[in-house]
């Protein structure tokens, strides 16, 4: 995993970062983080607004969330009143599983909700439960996720990726991989890093779905050797000594997109200043957390109380300010942790990020065809939603919809060629 010198609080304060300066607007309440609604000139917001009036038609939203570390900005949009600044109440609403995420979002049951950038996808073209017109309006974090491996595992010799292929090689069984969702960012990144060590998940071992709050238990009585979720519940294996992080995820793919803020197309459709009120509010709690080392560790006290995560506070607090123990005897300062806001760069909903989904759904056979993965991507991301919000919130855009990266293996992503991306890889279903 990648090492760095470079001390947390100079992670944690993006404005000290020169590159993301650049996408600033240079409007001073940017910076000061104190912008409303009702300090825009009304003839702005007639000309920023699609509807007649930008009064949110809806004012009290119910937004599920799983209890993971990165729904803080939902959590911390509510309990710090950024919600209120622009005009709607914000109630999070603690749910069980990603599944029961989706069937509520489906049935209107949640008006919106911190989701998996894949389930999203997954409901909006069929797989993984019924089909749905879905929107994503904005990114929650980028990072901050990771694998664990058993500590079984670690007594015989595993360290990472390539010491569990060799034992895979050497010791021949079922090994069996959890994730949270088959259509989700943790199934993606637990399919991607096997196959990067040349272990095919779909035919090398077993891949089992368990929500994230019950994967340390699932560990602590043997059913599986290894699991992909969010934070905490890496750190709480290490913590319980059940396991240790072989990988995280921002070593396979640095600034990778992670959960959304979604909901339905039609919620949306019915309630376009509602959805902005929402979004925005929603990157005024992303910007408090990025903010400063004090903030993240408020927010840390805030969601590790039981109506949120409900776990012990230092479980979460050490890898929201970078600072990683492997639980192997290594310990870093992470470069790439976990982040929320970071000048707005996280925060943005690029076409690209949800096309990337899509060509691992079809590589690892979730999507038997080739869709067309800009034109879904344009569906899906409501970056016109998230313009207008942003402009409320003073918050910077970036230059263009699309951005490439190079994940762990070597391999490039070029949104431009999707489909030969998906086609391209020695190692699929």
């Amino acid at each position: 995993m990648t090492q760095t010198s470079r001390p947390a609080s100079n992670l944690l304060h993006a404005s000290q970062n020169p590159q993301r300066r650049k996408l600033l607007s240079g409007a001073a309440q940017a910076a000061a983080g104190v912008s409303t609604l009702s300090m825009v000139d009304p003839r702005v917001r007639a000309g920023a607004w699609a509807a007649g009036s930008d009064a949110p038609e809806k004012p009290e939203v119910k937004i599920g969330f799983i209890p993971l570390t990165d729904c803080a900005s939902v959590v911390m949009a509510s309990t710090l009143g950024f919600d209120k600044k622009y005009g709607i109440k914000i109630t999070p609403s603690k749910e069980a599983s990603w599944a029961g995420v989706r069937d509520k979002l489906v049935n209107g049951d949640l008006d919106a909700s911190h989701v998996l950038y894949g389930l999203i996808y997954g409901v909006q073209l069929g797989i993984g439960g019924p089909k749905k017109d879905m929107a994503a309006l904005m990114t929650l974090n980028h990072n901050g996720q990771a694998i664990t491996l058993s500590s079984q595992l670690a007594q015989k010799g595993v360290t990472d990726g390539t010491t569990l292929a060799a034992l895979m090689k050497r010791e021949k069984r079922e090994y069996t991989f959890a994730q949270t969702f088959p259509t989700g960012t943790h199934a993606m990144w637990l399919y991607y890093w096997l196959a990067a060590n040349g272990i095919n998940p779909m035919t090398d071992a077993r891949s089992i779905t368990v929500p994230p709050p019950q994967m340390v238990a699932n560990m602590r009585v043997g059913n599986m050797d290894g699991f992909c979720v969010g934070e905490p519940w890496n750190a709480r294996a290490i913590a319980d000594k059940i396991g240790f992080t072989a990988v995280t995820t921002q070593d396979i793919w640095k600034d990778h997109p992670e959960k959304v803020l979604g909901t339905t197309a039609e919620f949306v459709e019915r309630y376009p200043n509602t959805s902005r009120a929402m979004v925005a509010a929603v990157l005024e709690a992303s910007r408090f957390i990025d903010a400063s080392i004090s903030n993240r560790q408020k927010t840390a006290m805030t969601i590790a109380a039981e109506p949120y995560v409900d776990t012990d506070e230092d479980v979460i607090v050490d890898r929201m300010l970078g600072r990683y123990s492997n639980g192997l005897g290594k310990t870093w300062d992470d470069a790439n942790p976990m982040r929320f806001f970071e000048d707005g760069a996280v925060n943005f909903p690029y076409l690209s990020d949800g096309m990337w989904f899509l060509t691992q759904q079809k590589r690892w056979g979730l999507l038997k065809d080739h869709p067309d993965y800009l034109a879904v991507a344009k569906q899906v991301n409501r970056i016109d939603v998230y313009k207008q919000a942003a402009a409320a919130a003073s918050v910077a855009l970036p230059k263009t919809d699309m951005r490439g990266a190079t994940l762990i293996d070597g391999v490039v992503w070029d949104p431009s060629e999707p489909k030969a991306y998906a086609d391209g890889f020695t190692i699929h279903a």
